[in-house]
C-alpha cells in the first residue's frame, strides 16, 4: 500500500481540471451504496518512449462493467483510451498508476441508481510496487482469509464494480492485522478464488495453474497475459479448482494484477512455499519484457504516449 502522490491534473467529464478541483458532492450515489465501476492499469517507460499496457483491454472491461449494472457511460472506449494518454501526458509521467473510474453522482438518493447521472474520470500518479519494492524479487507472507469471497449470485465477478471491494478489505485489513502482506480467499464452496486484488497461480511439477473464472473470480487483464506468455514460453496452463492444500504443497505460488503485476508467495498459513521459483522468473521477466517493448510479439498490448 502507497500514499497516493498528487499530480497536476485529473480528467473529468471531458476536460482536464486540476487535481485539488477534482471534486465530487458528499451525497453522490456511489459513496453510498458503493455504485461505481473502475479499473486499474499501468503506464510504463517503454523501449520506444512511456506506453500504457493493454489499455483498450482495459477500456473495453470497463464497458462491460458498466453494462451488467445497467450504467451507460457517456464516452466510448476510443475517447476513453485517447483521455487516458491525454491525462498522462498533462501530468508528464514517464510511469505510473492510471484509476479510471465511472461513478453514480449527485442528485438521487435510494437503493435504485437508475436516474442518478454517470460523472467519469481518469487519474494517474506515480506508484511503485503495489505490495512493496521488495516483493516482486523477495516474494510475500500471506494466509487464507477467514472472509469468504462474495457469491457469484450476489456481485457478479466480472464487474469490476466499487461495493465488491468492501469484501476484499475486510480480508486485506483481517490479513495485514495478523502480520501478513495479503490475503487468499475462498469461495463458498472452499475454493481458491484470488486475492484481495489479485488472480492467483499455482507451479505443480512443472505445470502452471488458475482458478477458472466460474469459480468467483475477476477476468484479469494481467491474468490473461500471464496466461498468453505461459504458452508462448511452453508452459503448459491450465484452468482449475483449487483448495486450499493445492496452494501448500505447490512449487511455486504467485499473484497477478495491475498493481501487484507478478508477485511471487513465499508463504501461506506459515507453509514455506520458498524462494520465488524458475517458472514464475520466467513469466515475470516476460511480462516485464512485454510491458517495456522489449519483445516485438507483444507490441499490440502498448499504447504509446
Amino acid at each position: 500500500m502507497a500514499e497516493v502522490q498528487a499530480a497536476d491534473y485529473i480528467w473529468k467529464n471531458g476536460e482536464l481540471v486540476k487535481w485539488d478541483e477534482a471534486t465530487t458532492h458528499v451525497l453522490s450515489h456511489s459513496l453510498h451504496y458503493g455504485s461505481a465501476v473502475f479499473e486499474g492499469l499501468r503506464c510504463y517507460e517503454a523501449k520506444d518512449g512511456s506506453s500504457v499496457f493493454r489499455l483498450r483491454d482495459h477500456m473495453e472491461r470497463l464497458h462491460r462493467s458498466a453494462s451488467v449494472f445497467m450504467m451507460d457511460i457517456p464516452y466510448s472506449v476510443d475517447e476513453l483510451c485517447e483521455a487516458t494518454l491525454e491525462t498522462v501526458r498533462a501530468n508528464e509521467l514517464k510511469a505510473c498508476y492510471i484509476r479510471p473510474i465511472a461513478y453514480r453522482g449527485y442528485g438521487f438518493m435510494g437503493v435504485d441508481p437508475t436516474d442518478a447521472p454517470v460523472d467519469v474520470c481518469i487519474a494517474c500518479w506515480p506508484w511503485p510496487a503495489y505490495l512493496g519494492p521488495e516483493a516482486l524479487e523477495n516474494g510475500i507472507d500471506v494466509c487464507i482469509s477467514s472472509w469468504r469471497q462474495r457469491s457469484a449470485n450476489a456481485l457478479p465477478p466480472a464487474v469490476k464494480a466499487a461495493g465488491s471491494y468492501a469484501n476484499s478489505a475486510l480480508a486485506h485489513m483481517e490479513a495485514a492485522q495478523n502480520g501478513y502482506a495479503e490475503a487468499v480467499l475462498l469461495n463458498e464452496y472452499g475454493h481458491v478464488c484470488e486475492g484481495s486484488g489479485e488472480n492467483i497461480f499455482i507451479v505443480r511439477d512443472g505445470i502452471l495453474s488458475t482458478p477458472p473464472l466460474s469459480d468467483g473470480l475477476l477476468e484479469g487483464i494481467t491474468r490473461d497475459s500471464i496466461m498468453q506468455l505461459a504458452v508462448d514460453l511452453d508452459i503448459d496452463v491450465i484452468e482449475e479448482s483449487l483448495v486450499r492444500s493445492d496452494l501448500y504443497l505447490a512449487d511455486e505460488v504467485f499473484f497477478t494484477g495491475s498493481a501487484a503485476e507478478v508477485t511471487p508467495i513465499g508463504s501461506i498459513d506459515h507453509r514455506r512455499i520458498g524462494k520465488p521459483g524458475e517458472v514464475t522468473k520466467a513469466l515475470q521477466k516476460a511480462y516485464f519484457e512485454a510491458a517495456t517493448g522489449n519483445n516485438d510479439d507483444y507490441t499490440d498490448w502498448l499504447a504509446y504516449l
